[in-house]
């Protein structure tokens, strides 16, 4: 009797077994297809954005601003004088501003593009700590301590409010791109470096580069079960030229008006230049060429005058000389000056459509 009961609990015991082996398959094919199901969607959701077709026509033309550092010193305090700078960063990547360039209208030898700001009543390098401030801005936060050591400029940038622009990506967000930074990592003799770019897992690219370079990655597909990620360096502009994506500014400093113009780097120049001022035409008269570098300089509280009259490089006495157009963008104004922020918005927002119709008109012609 005590044998039959043992065979019976033996035969229980293995069916149970089974049961829970069974139970462990299922789900392990459950988990399987979930997994399976996830990766379906990312490369759908991938696939869409390549194939839209408003985004593989990319933009392949270019808006910079230029600006003088010296509206930093009609700010009251070091936090205005910050909060400026913020604003200015804001207005730019509100517009996909791709340059900003910051020039000197005091016509000061002092052609250094280091130092700090010394406070309010002394002289400080306006011009730098404004390109300063922009560029830690432009960065994205998980890339900022790798790049912006402690620093006066910077004491009130928390208090700003964030460019939030597409390339300050989340852990959470996938995207084919990504900033990153070069990291001091041994890698194998034929492969690539590793790079930060602000997720879990370290990413490896096709080429060695130099440790503690911000590069632009192009990933390939995320797997989560992958040891590590790979991907290929490729230039700041891929997103722009390639996707259409909006993808943050480069900061420029120029040590005068007319080195705003001749110091462009990209390749041929500017060929559309405009220059804004009360004294220029009307905006709503005028019509844009299709261009490929186009640049719309700013004047700080004085205008654009006493940028050119600082300016030892040129002799005309004329700003409206220097650019291809020379435009209000605010007639009839109701303020006797319009700040240099408020400008930027201004003319701007004028603008804007006036670029894309350009785009558009040329290229259907």
């Amino acid at each position: 009797m005590a044998q039959h009961e043992d065979r019976k609990d033996w035969r229980k015991w293995k069916a149970e077994k089974k049961a829970l082996k069974r139970k462990y398959k299922e789900e392990k094919l459950i988990q399987k297809l979930e997994r399976e199901k996830k990766r379906k969607e990312e490369e759908k959701d991938e696939n869409d954005v390549k194939e839209s077709p408003k985004e593989l026509s990319g933009r392949d033309y270019t808006v910079s601003i230029a600006l003088p550092g010296s509206i930093l010193d009609n700010a009251q305090s070091p936090e205005l004088r910050t909060y400026l700078a913020g604003q200015i960063a804001r207005a730019a990547v509100v517009f996909n501003v791709d340059e900003i360039v910051v020039f000197d209208d005091s016509g000061s030898n002092d052609r250094k593009i280091d130092g700090h700001y010394d406070g309010i009543g002394k002289k400080g390098h306006a011009n730098v700590q404004l390109a300063r401030i922009l560029q830690y801005l432009e960065c994205p936060q998980y890339l900022r301590k790798s790049f912006f050591p402690q620093h006066k400029d910077l004491h009130y940038a928390g208090l700003l409010n964030p460019l939030d622009c597409p390339h300050h990506m989340r852990t959470e967000d996938k995207f084919c791109y990504r900033e990153g930074v070069v990291l001091d990592k041994p890698v194998t003799s034929g492969r690539g470096s590793y790079v930060n770019i602000g997720l879990a897992k370290e990413v490896q690219i096709d080429r060695q580069l130099q440790a503690g370079v911000r590069v632009t990655v192009k990933l390939d597909q995320l797997e989560t079960g992958k040891k590590k990620f790979k991907g290929i360096a490729v230039p700041p502009s891929a997103p722009r030229t390639c996707l259409g994506k909006y993808w943050g500014y480069s900061v420029r400093i120029a040590s005068s008006l007319s080195a705003v113009l001749t110091g462009c780097l990209y390749k041929g120049g500017y060929d559309l230049t405009i220059g804004t001022s009360e004294r220029g035409v009307l905006v709503d008269d005028i019509s844009l060429p299709k261009f490929k570098h186009a640049i719309v300089v700013f004047g700080g509280v004085k205008g654009l005058e006493a940028g050119l009259e600082a300016d030892e490089n040129v002799s005309i006495d004329d700003p409206k000389f220097l650019f291809h157009h020379y435009v209000n963008t605010c007639p009839s104004q109701g303020s006797r000056t319009i700040r240099t922020e408020e400008a930027i918005l201004i003319s701007m927002s004028t603008l804007r459509p006036k670029f894309e119709t350009s785009q558009k008109k040329n290229h259907i012609s």
